[in-house]
């Protein structure tokens, strides 16, 4: 406004010179006027800056890539996991006959690429996907996965059951009194028909059990019992000949004959954990189970049998008057049977104290 209010107050420019002076209209320094202005104005007016979330900056690119072994054969069939960090989302294809691979429409931004094949150890990369970018993968190359083979070696059973019998074979009552017929490995291993023998012959000629048995003949003489046999060394003899024989034929028979006929342990397995009613129960139940070779528990066919035969056979030796008949053979096999619940109660509460070899396992 003020250049057009100059121009009416002058109604011309003069520009002198040398040749005289000419006359500039007014409407043409008007223009001038105005349009300087406006080139000033519009120099000082500030560009729009370009929006960081326009098109142009979030246009999808592609990510792809060679997937190959050390060889550099070309690896088919390779599955290739694409991941954003700190996202559940994925983007998961597979390599192509040449080993090739593309992931389209991706994204700009950073991502994971997972490639796994069978018989390849997985390879784990990293790549930044800018704008619209076709991003080409450096050669991934896979690695043959190494092979872990486990081998579990395991003793044959009759080498374990070996080691188990021979600490079984050392443990004594007080150190000197017979105890193999107990075994304190909770899972023992099955003894087999030759161990079961060998460890029913140690047993029958043991010094100490031989000991006992003549005692025991020695105070059936002193009270008279089985007076048929008579009195001094004869006597005796006879009496020591009837008990032997009833420890052998019991021994051969119970503990060796039938378990290797029937599959059956002869041993009492010690409990020795739980509450003392669970202990006496198990106690007193192992006078008429066992455990069999399977590892499972079942009747004592071999204990059952081995009374009943060991006192009919008896009538062979016995005097006449000091045999039994059938009836007082099974009333002898009931008192038998609760010897043998007495004699498991004090195994599984008395003698592990009394017995000082043991081997130690913690």
């Amino acid at each position: 406004m003020m250049a057009v209010k100059f121009a009416q107050e002058n109604s011309r420019w003069r520009f002198g010179g040398q040749g005289g002076r000419v006359a500039v209209p007014n409407w043409l320094l008007v223009s001038v006027i105005v349009l300087a202005c406006g080139c000033s104005a519009l120099a000082q007016t500030p560009q729009p800056q370009q929006d960081p979330q326009s098109p142009d900056q979030q246009a999808p690119g592609i990510i792809y890539g060679t997937v190959v072994d050390q060889s550099g054969a070309a690896v088919a069939g390779a599955r290739v996991k694409l991941t954003r960090p700190n996202s559940t989302a994925s983007e998961v294809t597979d390599t192509s006959e040449t080993g090739v691979f593309s992931l389209d429409n991706i994204p700009p931004g950073s991502y994971q690429l997972t490639v796994e094949a069978a018989q390849f150890a997985t390879q784990t990369i990293s790549a930044t996907l800018e704008p619209g970018q076709m991003y080409l993968t450096p050669t991934i190359t896979m690695a043959v996965a190494p092979v872990v083979s486990t081998i579990k070696v395991t003793p044959p059973t009759y080498e374990v059951a070996e080691v188990q019998l021979q600490e079984e074979e050392q443990q004594r009552i007080f150190g000197f009194i017979p105890n193999f017929y107990v075994t304190y490995v909770p899972h023992a291993v099955p003894l087999s028909p030759r161990q079961k023998f060998r460890l029913a012959l140690k047993t029958m000629v043991d010094p100490v059990n031989v000991g006992l048995v003549s005692a025991a003949a020695g105070i059936e003489q002193a009270s008279n019992q089985f007076g048929g046999y008579g009195q001094g060394p004869e006597g005796y003899g006879k009496r020591f000949g009837a008990s032997y024989a009833d420890f052998v034929t019991s021994t051969l028979i119970g503990s060796a004959a039938l378990p290797v006929l029937l599959k059956q342990d002869p041993r009492y397995f010690y409990k020795g954990t739980g509450t003392k009613k669970s202990r006496v129960l198990y106690a007193i139940a192992n006078a008429v189970i066992c455990k069999g070779d399977n590892g499972r528990w079942q009747p004592n066919y071999s204990s059952i049998a081995s009374t009943l035969a060991t006192g009919g056979i008896s009538n062979l030796y016995y005097p006449p008057h000091d045999r039994t008949g059938a009836g007082m053979t099974f009333e002898n096999a009931g008192i038998s049977f609760a010897e043998g619940a007495a004699t498991n109660l004090i195994q599984e509460f008395v003698v592990k104290k009394l017995t000082p070899n043991l081997p130690n396992r913690k």
